[in-house]
């Protein structure tokens, strides 16, 4: 099967992984919080961006290459991380770590994932960004940075625009737990994704592995008490914690408001992460794209921005860079493709983006990731 001409677009490949995932699975990855009005807010703004094409250029042969917190990279995105991956498809965190490692892009792997920073750091290598979610004993949280930086991450994101429970209403009607409660209704879902399901079996029951480890509670519970560990509310003194407790690169993840960004920077955050959780946790707020040129313009390249929340494709990543983000981060993109075609969908994926990049970049005369700014429809 060519996939280049069956499923060309990662409309194409969210199709397929639709029909192999059972519908909890998908709910989860595929959902917003609300009426679903930020995830509309978060296309729109992306879809306004426009560039000015180009005529009589010559032979352009784009270059995507980058750096960023001193490593290269062929291409400038990534793959953010995503809570309980392994739910969403059998392993997917081993999968995703080993394509980060073939195409030497960045890997972000979640707090909540089925797999603990020791199942995959050696995978990813200098290639790991570790999402660490803030958790209420002091301890635990010094034995976890430990555990992550014994186990190879080089980078701990610190997401910290979950200051609450979001509804997420789509994901309770679907019945998404952690593990999944066998209710008819999941049963059923299991049963008509043999794929999801044969691949579950081999590899075990998904839980929260790295929080889970820390608590003793049993069955439904421990799932309940893993959560509660890391559901707590933290202020400005937690990024300072933290900062003194990790020595490697800290980035800071779902800013929007530019002096949030200017304070980070003075408590020493490496870099700033634009995001607005993809629209999972409030519908009312801007559109990610929306704040990321005023964050930009306050950070004035003290530290480098990244940014992530509603990207689909090339030109999407482009239109991210060309509004001053360093690198782009894609989150549910690269489930949809190891979900419908598995490691293969994966490579799949980053050769759609690249050659989108390639030819959106050709269209408009921007042989390097610097002109993109300047062939922005002003």
């Amino acid at each position: 099967m060519n996939l280049d001409t069956t499923h060309p677009a990662l409309s194409d490949l969210r199709s397929r992984a639709r029909r192999r995932m059972p519908h909890f699975a998908f709910e989860y990855l595929d959902s917003g919080t609300g009426r679903e009005t930020g995830l509309a807010a978060n296309r729109a703004a992306l879809d306004a961006v426009r560039f000015r094409p180009a005529i009589l250029g010559g032979e352009i042969d784009p270059d995507l290459s980058c750096t960023t917190l001193g490593h290269s990279h062929p291409v400038p995105f990534g793959i953010a991380p995503v809570g309980l991956a392994g739910m969403l498809w059998p392993d997917a965190e081993r999968h995703l770590a080993r394509a980060a490692s073939r195409h030497r892009i960045p890997y972000g792997q979640s707090t909540v994932a089925a797999a603990t920073p020791e199942d995959t750091g050696p995978i990813v290598g200098d290639l790991g960004w570790f999402q660490h979610y803030p958790v209420k004993d002091p301890e635990v949280r010094r034995d976890m940075l430990a555990r992550i930086k014994a186990s190879g991450w080089r980078v701990l994101v610190v997401t910290v625009d979950v200051p609450g429970e979001s509804r997420r209403e789509r994901q309770r009607r679907a019945h998404v737990s952690m593990p999944p409660r066998m209710t008819p209704k999941v049963m059923t879902s299991i049963a008509t994704s043999p794929a999801w399901a044969m691949g579950m079996a081999r590899k075990g029951t998904p839980r929260m592995a790295f929080p889970g480890g820390y608590v003793t509670a049993k069955g439904k519970d421990h799932f309940e008490h893993a959560g509660r560990l890391i559901r707590v509310y933290p202020d400005w003194s937690y990024i300072e914690a933290l900062r003194a407790e990790w020595e490697g690169p800290l980035v800071v993840k779902g800013v929007q408001d530019p002096e949030d960004a200017d304070r980070l920077i003075e408590m020493g955050a490496d870099a700033i992460w634009v995001s607005n959780h993809s629209a999972r946790q409030f519908e009312g707020g801007p559109a990610a794209l929306d704040a990321l040129p005023r964050v930009v313009e306050r950070v004035a390249g003290r530290v480098p921005v990244y940014f992530c929340s509603g990207v689909e494709d090339g030109l999407d990543v482009m239109r991210a860079l060309a509004l001053g983000a360093e690198f782009v981060f894609l989150g549910k993109a690269w489930y949809y493709a190891l979900a419908a075609f598995g490691p293969r969908g994966v490579d799949h994926l980053v050769h759609i983006l690249r050659e989108d990049m390639i030819a959106n970049m050709t269209q408009i005369g921007a042989p390097t990731l610097a002109d993109l700014r300047g062939r922005l429809l002003r």
